[in-house]
């Protein structure tokens, strides 16, 4: 996407922005009796409340969420401005997403003409005559219900953008407004960017303004807080970086596992004239696991997705890799199809300590998936949020109670008291440096210390029946830590969802609580699990100020900036041979802060297998001058 391009989509995104900002604000006020100020008013004082029941459901469930959005912002359940502005921001951002997923979808013809051409489209035309009933009329309702009926469809398949029972999406704009956002959407000088898959990375980078970047850099020298930490670090990953480095990590492993690739011949990929690569055993592609620590928009994964299709293919195609999906799949056209659906589910990973950038992601793979087989079957896609586990201590201890009658319900819950704390404290903050999977480890180990044989020999988590613990003589300490989260992951996810779904008064606190505890339980399988490529563009400077104490402690070689330890974390997270690609800031090569860094993790942990000197100007407006490098773990 060339930069006048880029300079009109940001123009458009800044103006979206205000509009659906705004426009949240007001129906809150307006609609809902929520002030700006975070004050609620009563119910008779707002007349549409009165007028309709629905909009009074609503209205608790938007305040719901706003107190469970006011715990974990400051640990109280009083609403407040902030809580209010991050809620009305979180709707603005969510709505245009949605609508410029359509218009992607759209134009890709994925879903019929539905935006480009508002309640005038092809799509709404077809459905009013289909559904007479529910599209009566040319009014905005039935507009508005047709988009839902979209956002829904959708939603099958990516949930994480589209659920429309989440808060956010009780607020819609009024006729007015909704026409502004699609002439917005629909401009000329922007209609080229639909057909670019990096266009969302974009929007996403554009979406916070840059007065607010030099404005939070001016009032604190560090990150005061994950917010602050996500908007100091939105900067696209240019195209050629993202492949010199998928290529030479990604691309490499497969080289290794397949010589004759073509994947050798891509450009970014470098070795020596007449190299061999080295023999490295072949893979099951399905067994090959690529993460991005903190992923964005999900640039990385999009190539590595092309890079995969390949992979695949080869492997398919008489290689001993493929012989189990020769297998499972020895109709071509059939494996053709399920190719999309395999990688997404499989391969590609994805942590942001930001919401807006794991909706992202997710879109962008789902998009990508969808363009390479319309017809492919999308049951997961691996985009997560770092978040804090929720703050309602007292729907806690009520999950807590409902454990009593499962297997092992003092282990359940000593193992669950351990981890909530840890990551109500540190993930939204630490994000992926957060070792959680030590945290397990050693709750497994003491949990051990205090049982007697006769527990330890019922214990069933791992997977393991009591035969096998006879038989084996295993310990509690030696099952591995991945297979016993795995099995308690399930068990816990299901209960949650048992738990959410009891018909109570509070029933949206309780969803919100599960859902946040469910990308929490999916946050900690992220990090136990191994990895044989991570690929990033770390967010680099000093910690947010909550994270700076653990930090500190977990990263003492690399402390000093983030992005050091960004790359001493994914060394962690990678199996033996694995490849690290990365764009930080160039100093760590040559500053003496960075010397620990340089000696005792790079030259002594890896093999530099390509390094890239790249200078200023490669992040849009980021002030760092970079270098991207691809790193082998040898130890």
């Amino acid at each position: 996407m060339d930069q006048n391009l880029r300079n009109a989509l940001r123009r458009n995104v800044n103006a979206l922005r205000e509009l659906l900002y705004e426009s949240a604000l007001e129906q809150l006020e307006g609609n809902f009796g929520v002030e700006p100020s975070g004050n609620i008013q009563p119910d008779d004082k707002v007349p549409p409340l009165r007028e309709n029941p629905e909009l009074h459901r609503r209205r608790d469930e938007i305040v719901a969420a706003l107190k469970h959005m006011e715990l974990k912002l400051s640990g109280k359940e009083a609403v407040t401005q902030r809580a209010v502005e991050m809620f009305a921001l979180e709707a603005a951002y969510t709505l245009l997403n949605r609508l410029a997923a359509l218009k992607l979808l759209e134009r890709r013809q994925l879903v019929p003409e539905c935006v480009s051409r508002g309640p005038e489209s092809e799509g709404f035309n077809t459905f009013r005559e289909i559904s007479p009933t529910l599209g009566r009329g040319l009014d905005i309702g039935s507009y508005q219900r047709f988009l839902e009926l979209l956002f829904d469809d959708v939603g099958e398949e990516v949930k994480l953008l589209f659920d429309r029972t989440l808060p956010p999406s009780h607020l819609f704009p009024d006729e007015a407004t909704l026409k502004e956002a699609l002439a917005r959407l629909n401009e000329p000088e922007i209609d080229a960017a639909w057909a670019e898959d990096e266009t969302l990375g974009w929007v996403y980078q554009y979406f916070t303004p840059e007065w607010l970047r030099k404005e939070i850099r001016e009032e604190s020298p560090a990150p005061r807080d994950s917010y602050e930490l996500a908007i100091r670090n939105q900067f696209y990953t240019p195209d050629y970086v993202v492949r010199f480095l998928s290529e030479n990590t990604l691309g490499r492993l497969w080289w290794e596992m397949n010589p004759e690739t073509e994947i050798k011949n891509r450009d970014f990929l470098v070795y020596r004239q007449g190299e061999n690569p080295k023999s490295r055993a072949p893979k099951d592609p399905r067994e090959i696991r690529v993460l991005d620590p903190a992923c964005g928009s999900g640039h990385f994964l999009h190539y590595s997705f092309d890079l995969l299709q390949i992979i695949y293919r080869e492997a398919y195609d008489g290689h001993p890799a493929g012989n189990s999906l020769r297998e499972e799949y020895p109709d071509r056209e059939e494996f053709e199809r399920a190719i999309p659906g395999l990688i997404l589910y499989h391969n590609l990973y994805g942590i942001d300590i930001d919401l807006r950038a794991v909706q992202l992601t997710a879109l962008t793979l789902y998009l990508r998936a969808k363009r390479a087989s319309p017809e492919c079957e999308i049951r997961r896609v691996n985009a997560i949020h770092a978040a804090p586990m929720p703050g309602e201590q007292n729907l806690f201890e009520e999950f807590l109670a409902t454990l009593e009658s499962e297997s092992h319900a003092s282990l359940i819950k000593r193992l669950l008291q351990r981890i909530w704390a840890e990551l109500d404290e540190l993930a939204a903050e630490a994000g992926s440096l957060l070792k959680v999977e030590e945290t397990i480890g050693q709750t497994i180990h003491d949990m051990k210390e205090k049982l007697d044989s006769a527990e330890v020999q019922q214990l069933s988590l791992a997977g393991l029946s009591t035969t096998t613990y006879e038989q084996a003589e295993l310990s509690l300490d030696q099952i591995p830590t991945e297979q016993f989260w795995r099995q308690l992951e399930k068990q816990l996810v299901t209960l949650l969802r048992r738990y959410a779904e009891t018909v109570r008064d509070d029933g949206v606190a309780r969803r919100l609580f599960a859902e946040d505890a469910a990308h929490g339980f999916a946050f900690v399988d992220s990090q136990i699990q191994k990895y044989d490529v991570v690929l990033m563009n770390p967010p680099f400077g000093a910690a947010s100020k909550p994270s700076k104490k653990y930090v500190d402690k977990a990263y003492p070689r690399t402390k000093n900036d983030l992005y050091a330890a960004f790359v001493e974390r994914a060394l962690e997270l990678l199996h033996r041979g694995g490849y690290v690609g990365a764009i930080t800031s160039r100093t760590g090569f040559f500053l003496s802060s960075f010397q620990k860094w340089r000696e005792e993790i790079l030259l002594k942990e890896t093999e530099i297998i390509a390094f890239a000197d790249l200078g200023a100007g490669v992040l849009d407006t980021a002030m760092v001058e970079t270098a991207a490098y691809a790193l082998e773990k040898v130890t």
